[in-house]
């Protein structure tokens, strides 16, 4: 690393990310420099890194280039690499936006999770196409103290354990993972979100993200919280043959999340580039040491 290398940050309802633009895959990222800038006292913070590379340039996308010129490769902050963020790819999209590469309407991202539809519309607010939710069988319980509930097993590509509480104050702070039972059913570990209702198709959530801890969004999580709400209200768009929306508050803004008929789930909201520089290649040789 003999050069400067060019950095933005950016976030999408304060899910934050470190954006390394590199469209020929020349960067290094190892698991150990990604971890150095996203520290939030020694480097630049961020709950994640996007890596910007040309979807033709990169091993795991060269399959995808056909369909979408651009990949996201997603890194969490402690440098492990992950499939998809919902958060994410708006930020990435803004990215592009923002240096020209895409206009206001429709693209294509290819991320690990395969190939995600795009929406940047005029007023600002960008939609990303999240695909389907599973909703596997049998009952599950999250717990924190003396309490406990029933939570709704949903996967979004990732686990959730979605529970409807009276006040999110019962979620209590957090640091450590809620317990909850059968251990089978999350044999991985598994992202608890507890929820609260605040009006008609209207709910608020505060989230543990397994190997995180609280999160200020979670696109995901929203997700499976509107499905789990819609399920629990008797709203069923497979069966109704017409969507459903909810607005799910989060700590760090609002996401709007429509499920199709087809199965689709949609999540818009907004997405916010707050500044750009160069890192220092001296530093960060310094920091990974």
């Amino acid at each position: 690393m003999s050069t400067r290398i060019a950095f933005l940050k950016g976030h999408g309802t304060q899910n934050d990310f470190v954006i390394v633009p590199d469209p020929e895959n020349a960067v290094a990222l190892p698991r150990a420099i990604v971890a150095a800038l996203c520290d939030r006292r020694a480097g630049i913070g961020g709950d994640g890194l996007l890596h910007v590379v040309r979807s033709a340039a990169h091993p795991e996308a060269r399959h995808m280039a056909a369909e979408a010129e651009w990949f996201m490769d997603y890194r969490n902050g402690d440098g492990s690499i992950a499939e998809m963020c919902g958060n994410g790819v708006r930020v990435f999209a803004r990215y592009l936006q923002r240096a020209g590469h895409v206009g206001e309407g429709d693209l294509a991202v290819a991320t690990r999770g395969g190939v995600k539809t795009v929406h940047i519309a005029k007023d600002g607010d960008i939609t990303v196409g999240m695909g389907r939710a599973l909703l596997p069988e049998g009952a599950v319980t999250v717990s924190v103290g003396e309490r406990s509930w029933p939570a709704r097993n949903v996967n979004m590509g990732n686990p959730h354990a979605v529970a409807f509480v009276d006040d999110l104050a019962h979620a209590g702070d957090l640091l450590s993972p809620p317990p909850f039972s059968p251990a089978a059913a999350y044999p991985e570990g598994v992202n608890v979100e507890f929820v609260v209702d605040r009006g008609p198709r209207h709910v608020a959530l505060r989230v543990h993200e397994r190997g995180a801890g609280e999160t200020r969004s979670c696109g995901t999580g929203a997700c499976a919280v509107a499905v789990a709400a819609a399920r629990r209200d008797g709203a069923d768009p497979a069966v109704t043959g017409s969507p459903v929306t909810y607005t799910v508050d989060v700590p760090g803004g609002t996401l709007v999340i429509t499920e199709r008929p087809d199965g689709e789930i949609e999540m818009t909201g907004p997405a916010v580039i707050v500044a750009e520089g160069e890192i220092d290649a001296e530093w960060l040789e310094t920091a990974v040491r």
